[in-house]
């Protein structure tokens, strides 16, 4: 057998150059003791958290492979739950920065995410139109709700009653009962998407955003018992009179699914609408915690906030109307009786001011702090966040810039990289500036502007860099000052390509303007310095039929290749600009191209999704390579190899041997097209950037690749990919209405529930074989020693029975009730007898119990009618019963006991326990300032 080639594998070392993705929401979280000061961000497949005052990256809360799609922090400020592209949420401790519990339900992103007050519940809805409840604190679904018929935009909890309102671009809001899992209300109230809610004044009213400029206010009435048909209903609103509210003809519009004319639990009527000043639809619309301001924004760059009165504010301020109407009717004389005073609804909800941010907003946070000072975060377009603060004391509340986050990446697409010389520097450019990062600790060390940057290198001796932009200028930067010594005009047209030449005394660059140029170093006299400082020569030009894409030198400097627009590469010698090759093949244009360092092989890449591999002395193809889904962006050789990478609009990067024509791997990380990549001199890092505004760097390993076993991992993957996508197993005696389960079949969940299948049939054995050991015992008379099972022996030689307990116990609390869905039903009468046995010895009473019931109610037809199980039932019946009574009382009793407890201390030590009490140290530390600041005064 002939020895393989053996290659190398690269694997993702870091992802840079990204404040935070647009993607996805921006929270503030609550850390190291501090509200306001730190924020999460989505950072593609992560979620970095920021510290707004230094402006450094605090934690990284790692994730796997898809993007993130949404973040809802924990009310407690401890857990950060986060939801992704493929329709898993994972919550995540901010103190250990781990991930506690995974939850799979979705089948696409998940779009919105809410905790209930106490933190124990969590409400997910999805680009699925399905809703899930979870329960935080099992680690498992509740239950699913099906009713929207489009992607759901926002959830939202009450905290008084059990209810859970929704809203989705199908255009309706939807109130459940979480007591009965069923929609009792639908507002139809709106003609197009509605994009977002809130709730305000104690949840007694609910606000809309929707496709246009405004916002719909809702006044809820909560019925206690159901109301007499009979008794006439007001139609009058009492904020339809109001200026900017709107003709309240669509009042009545509420659906009643289940037919009954009167309102049910609650009665919603429209009250008017706030108007926006913003002409497009609502973005993100929000309050801050404790309801008191309310802000919204559209897709422009304005962010508009509102003050909600509280009951208080709006009796104070009838009372000053009451006043002010009496003495207007003093004055006037009228003896007419007081007519009712009203406020209407842009009073009680008022604009405060707008914020103008740098660019489009994306996303905002709010929090209010104990002085009355809002806290703004907003996470905009083009990779910023910045901080705002509002005194909403002032008599003209003005927001505040605080702070702002930009260093830490590009303010659009990066469109060329290059490494320095020595491996350690890497230069990124974009549309507005030049960066240059340490790739040992990813800091940016230098920030350069520039214009529309599209191709670039660093001068040998890594001192200068030079830039070809998009309006055919070269523009030289001294990295020392990080000031532009020169900018040339070289081009008529973009500058698409420059190249070092081998002897590093020049280069060339080939522009739109149909011209290759060569230009050469030389050192001139500064006016304003003694020193000589480098400057650029022309030297020649190459003129062309067609637009020039892309130029490359061969390593001996005897060959330039040149790529035009009209999908032919040609090759002339350098030194007489003479004809030599022309490579055609290619339906589109080649958009790059590299030569490999013996100068004997040319690989393109093009917009026609191809590679192609020809040889250099004839102009032969070798072998044409259908590289990528999408066009080929970048192509390079790895220095002293026949390997070269290739980057793509289907966000891929791929590596392949130009000798055996093989692709030899994939690396796969960035969520959009990547638009280039370099590699460094000595081939050991690759950096790649792309769409998703991030930079990415692969650092090869000293592990060897084996294709075969990266072909079979790749079809295993591609299996468990297909099993996931499967049609979910009916639940027997299931109505396919508006509930369900919440989890969905996994491979986890298939392999939990293959592991329970083993364990059974090794319990099976092993009673077996008990049973013969004890007859052969039985018949010599005498005691013959029992070889045990090295699987029992590895668990401390623990019983059968008692391994199938422990089997069961590692089984995710998520995903119990899937494991046992696709469990066949052979296997259940021995997980019953088991459970029987479990349940008498009192173990896992809570987890045995919720199993037990989930098979009893998918396989009630098979077990009522089996006549072996009777007795089984049975005994599950009274075991059952009288274990749960004894863990409920056990319970009561550690509860009256904790509670007997703090009243105990209470009364001690004058204290509310388990209070809050970070509001009392700012009190203290705003007293012990002030304190301060005056003695400063009297010194």
């Amino acid at each position: 057998m002939g020895l393989t080639r053996q290659y190398l594998r690269y694997e993702p070392a870091a992802l840079f150059g990204l404040v935070a993705s647009a993607r996805a929401g921006v929270a503030f979280v609550a850390l190291r003791g501090e509200r306001g000061r730190y924020v999460a961000v989505p950072a593609c497949e992560h979620v970095f958290v920021w510290d707004t005052r230094k402006g450094e990256k605090v934690l990284i809360l790692k994730g796997l492979k898809q993007e993130v799609s949404c973040l809802c922090p924990s009310p407690d400020g401890l857990h950060l739950a986060v939801g992704y592209e493929d329709g898993a949420i994972r919550v995540f401790n901010l103190l250990s920065g781990e991930s506690t519990i995974t939850f799979n339900g979705h089948k696409a992103a998940v779009t919105a995410l809410q905790y209930d007050h106490l933190g124990g519940r969590l409400v997910s809805g999805s680009k699925d139109t399905e809703v899930i409840v979870w329960d935080v604190i099992n680690e498992s679904g509740l239950y699913r709700l099906r009713g929207h018929k489009d992607v759901i935009t926002q959830v939202l909890f009450l905290k008084e009653k059990n209810l859970l309102v929704t809203c989705a671009k199908d255009t309706l809001v939807k109130w459940w009962d979480l007591d009965t899992q069923h929609c009792f209300k639908t507002l139809v109230g709106h003609r197009a998407e509605v994009w977002g809610m809130a709730l305000l004044s104690k949840e007694k009213r609910l606000i809309t955003g929707s496709a246009d400029s405004e916002l719909r206010v809702w006044d809820l009435t909560y019925i206690q018992e159901v109301k007499d048909p009979d008794e006439p209903e007001s139609k009058k609103s009492k904020g339809s009179s109001s200026p900017g509210a709107e003709e309240n003809t669509e009042e009545d519009e509420t659906l009643e699914l289940d037919g009954h004319p009167e309102e049910r639990i609650v009665k919603c009527s429209k009250v008017g609408s706030i108007m926006r000043e913003g002409r497009d639809r609502v973005v993100t619309l929000g309050t801050e915690r404790t309801g008191k301001v309310l802000a919204c924004h559209g897709t422009d760059a304005v962010l508009e906030v509102f003050s909600v009165l509280s009951e208080e504010e709006i009796q104070k301020k009838l009372e000053k109307k009451m006043k002010r109407a009496r003495k207007k009717a003093k004055q006037n004389s009228e003896e007419e009786p007081e007519r009712s005073v009203e406020l209407s609804l842009q009073e009680e909800i008022q604009r405060v001011t707008n914020v103008k941010a740098s660019s489009k907003i994306k996303s905002f946070d709010l929090i209010l702090s104990p002085k009355g000072e809002l806290k703004m975060v907003l996470l905009l377009q083009n990779n910023i966040i910045e901080l705002y603060n509002l005194d909403l004391s002032a008599q003209v509340p003005q927001a505040v810039r605080v702070s702002r986050i930009t260093i830490g990446g590009h303010r659009s697409d990066v469109r060329t990289l290059a490494f320095s010389s020595d491996n350690i520097a890497i230069l990124s450019a974009a549309a507005e500036s030049v960066k240059i990062w340490n790739r040992s600790t990813l800091q940016c060390i230098r920030t350069m502007e520039c214009e529309y940057a599209l191709c670039s290198l660093f001068v040998p001796g890594d001192r200068q860099v030079i830039i070809g932009t998009k309006t055919g200028k070269l523009q030289l930067y001294d990295l020392a000052s990080g000031s532009l010594i020169e900018t040339l005009d070289a081009h008529d047209g973009a500058v698409w390509s420059i190249a070092l030449s081998p002897d590093q005394h020049g280069f060339v660059t080939g522009g739109a303007d149909k011209c290759v140029k060569f230009w050469e170093f030389e050192l001139v006299k500064d006016e304003s310095s003694v020193q000589k400082r480098l400057a650029m020569k022309h030297v020649r030009i190459l003129q062309l039929d067609e637009d020039v894409l892309c130029v490359r030198y061969s390593p001996n400097q005897k060959l330039l290749a040149v790529s035009l627009l009209d999908c032919t590469v040609k090759v002339f010698y350098v030194d007489t600009l003479k004809f030599f090759l022309s490579l055609y093949g290619h339906k589109l244009p080649v958009l790059c191209m590299d030569i490999c360092y013996d100068g004997t092989l040319i690989a393109t890449g093009s917009a026609d999704r191809n590679v192609k591999i020809w040889g250099l002395d004839f102009g032969d193809c070798h072998r044409s390579l259908f590289a990528h889904d999408d066009s080929v962006m970048y192509l390079q050789f790895v220095p002293k190899s026949h390997l070269f990478f290739t980057a793509g609009k289907d966000s891929k990067i791929k590596q392949w041997d130009a000798d055996k024509f093989e692709h030899v791997q994939t690396l796969e990380g960035h969520h959009q097209e990547v638009w280039c990549l370099a590699l460094s001199p000595n081939g050991d890092y690759v950096v790649s950037a792309s769409h998703d505004k991030s930079l990415r760097l692969w650092e090869r390993t000293r592990e060897p690749l084996i294709l075969e076993e990266e072909r079979e991992m790749q079809r295993e993957a591609e299996y468990e990919e297909s099993v996931a996508k499967e049609e979910q197993p009916v639940v027997a005696g299931e109505r396919q209405g508006e509930t369900g389960l919440a989890g969905k079949k996994t491979i986890e969940t298939i392999k939990a529930a293959e592991r329970i299948m083993e364990a059974i049939e090794l319990y099976r054995e092993e009673t077996a074989k008990l049973k013969e050991h004890n007859a052969i015992c039985k018949a010599a008379g005498k005691e013959v020693p029992f070889p045990v099972n090295p699987i029992l022996r590895a668990y401390g030689n623990i019983t059968p029975s008692a391994y199938v307990l422990e089997v069961f116990k590692k089984v995710k609390s998520s995903e119990l009730e899937e494991s046992l869905l696709v469990l066949p039903f052979s296997y259940v009468p021995d997980l019953l007898r088991l459970f029987n046995e479990y349940i008498q010895l009192g173990s896992d009473v809570e987890l045995l119990c919720r199993a037990l019931l989930f098979l009893l109610k998918i396989h009630f037809g098979q077990i009522t009618s089996n006549q072996m199980l009777v007795t089984v039932i049975e005994n599950l019946k009274k075991t059952t019963i009288s274990r749960v009574s004894e863990a409920r009382d056990v319970l009561g009793f550690n509860m009256a006991g904790l509670q007997f407890l703090k009243r105990e201390i209470e009364a001690k030590d004058e204290v509310t326990f388990f209070a809050d009490a970070t509001e009392r140290f700012e009190e203290k530390k705003r007293k012990r300032k002030k304190k301060e600041k005056m003695v400063l005064t009297v010194l």
